[in-house]
């Protein structure tokens, strides 16, 4: 089987809500159980499905945006994530046909389907119908008749006899039943203000959640079926995205040393793009994870720091406890190292968030609001930083409850251009800070940058300049 004939699926719902995670996991963690390599992806920015995904496959969840990435590097970092995998499932966003807000179907799970020539398998709610489940299939699958609509799955059916309903509804829309699941909360996953809590916070329970959710789906689906659907597809003509094949960052050599950059993890920055690590280390840097609730200092030789999204604000104290990493985090950016921070890395270098002192970093103060903000952004970078050269365009993803005062510095890390025009974060010294999450696969440039700034700066703790 060559890499562009991966066996594979979408799994896809007609809205948010429908279970589409409860199947698309389940369905993961069945396959693995039976021995297949399962390759994990899920459609849109989101950071949390995946680790959920990670868990179930023992595989990195990996993003298929095409807002963030371009259309024409969904099918190369889907195959680059699905290497070497027996299946790959694709888990949709919101509702099949729905993407970035008045741009059509651009980043829809319809879009993505259609760019990975994969049958979509519809989870459906059915818990407030029955015949009238067959109208809304018929309607999905004509919609568009590029997106092959293959299957149904039923998910929060009541009863033995309103599951008959149902499938005597479904024999007259010529989309087959794949599967059908009773209500149950046992295997449910806790929310909170922005969706799930993380594996990386709740991983005990997060293992019985996926086992359960494994037991739900091999007891109410027909996993051969699901099986001989995924190998039923085209092979793709793409090859497959390699972060060692991109160019060196305009305006900046590729590292010839090896620079060593601390990335930060733990419950409170769980947030990251797989192919970024792979991009650091592709561009000559070897990179080091370490946990800001745990570890008291940084990786011995840090000469550079990346520190993503998460949720610091449910931790705020505990990391405000640790002020020996919070004074070497400080020192670092004082020395001109390159400190990359997004979102959660914003707020643990601002001055405090809520109250609990921080890095102090920046000269920002940082809170919960009950207010969210999110969407997708387009944003340029102002003028040469440690991750971007001026000019560098990009596009990126706002989510969160929190606000900093002010929210940008003398030197702002982005413009923003669409679909609002503002300034945006910090740039100061070697410090590039922003709450705008970006997919360096879809502006390598970032990371060579990164990497390169890295390389000229003494390691941490070094006194030789």
């Amino acid at each position: 089987m060559s890499g562009g004939s991966i066996p594979r699926l979408v799994i896809a719902a007609p809205s948010s809500g429908a279970g589409k995670t409860t199947v698309a996991t389940g369905l993961m963690a069945a396959f693995a159980e039976a021995g297949l390599v399962v390759s994990p992806h899920k459609v849109g920015p989101d950071y949390i499905d995946p680790g959920y995904h990670s868990l179930a496959t023992g595989r990195p969840g990996r993003n298929l945006d095409a807002y963030l990435c371009g259309p024409e590097r969904i099918a190369p970092l889907f195959l680059h994530g699905a290497a070497g995998a027996d299946l790959a499932l694709v888990e949709g966003v919101m509702g099949l046909f729905d993407g970035a807000s008045g741009m059509g179907e651009l980043s829809s799970t319809a879009q993505v389907a259609k760019l990975l020539r994969a049958p979509v398998v519809l989870v459906v709610d059915a818990s407030s119908q029955s015949r009238s489940v067959a109208a809304l299939v018929h309607g999905f699958a004509s919609w568009d008749p590029e997106v092959r609509l293959a299957g149904v799955i039923l998910n929060k059916v009541g009863s033995d006899r309103h599951e008959q309903l149902l499938r005597e509804a479904m024999d007259s829309s010529g989309v087959p039943v794949l599967g059908a699941l009773r209500r149950d909360g046992r295997a449910g996953t806790p929310s909170r203000h922005l969706g799930l809590v993380p594996v990386a916070e709740r991983r005990a329970e997060a293992v019985e959640s996926v086992g359960e959710l494994a037991a739900r789906v091999r007891a109410g689906c027909d996993l051969q079926a699901l099986l001989a659907l995924a190998h039923t597809v085209p092979e793709l003509p793409d090859a497959a995205w390699d972060p060692a094949a991109e160019p060196a960052p305009p305006g900046g050599a590729a590292a010839t040393a090896k620079p060593l950059i601390a990335v930060a993890g733990g419950a409170a920055f769980t947030f990251s793009y797989a192919e970024h690590a792979e991009l650091l280390a592709a561009a000559g840097a070897e990179v080091a994870p370490f946990d800001p609730l745990r570890d008291e200092q940084l990786p011995p030789g840090t000469q550079g720091l990346v520190i993503g999204g998460g949720f610091p604000e449910m931790y705020a104290p505990d990391l405000s406890a640790n002020a020996p990493l919070r004074a070497e985090v400080a020192a670092l950016a004082a020395s001109g190292a390159p400190v990359s921070a997004e979102c959660a890395g914003l707020l643990y270098l601002s001055r405090s968030l809520d109250g609990k002192p921080m890095c102090g970093v920046l000269p920002a103060e940082s809170r919960m609001t009950e207010r969210l903000t999110l969407g997708y952004r387009e944003a340029v970078a102002l003028r040469d930083n440690a991750l971007a050269a001026a000019g560098t365009r990009v596009r990126g993803h706002e989510f969160h409850r929190t606000v900093l005062e002010p929210g940008a510095g003398a030197d702002p890390a982005w413009g923003l251009t669409h679909p609002e025009r503002r300034l945006e974060g910090f740039v100061s010294g070697g410090v590039h800070a922003s709450y705008l999450h970006v997919h360096w696969a879809a502006e390598p440039s970032l990371a060579g940058r990164l990497v390169a700034s890295a390389a000229q700066t003494a390691p941490a703790g070094s006194t030789v300049r």
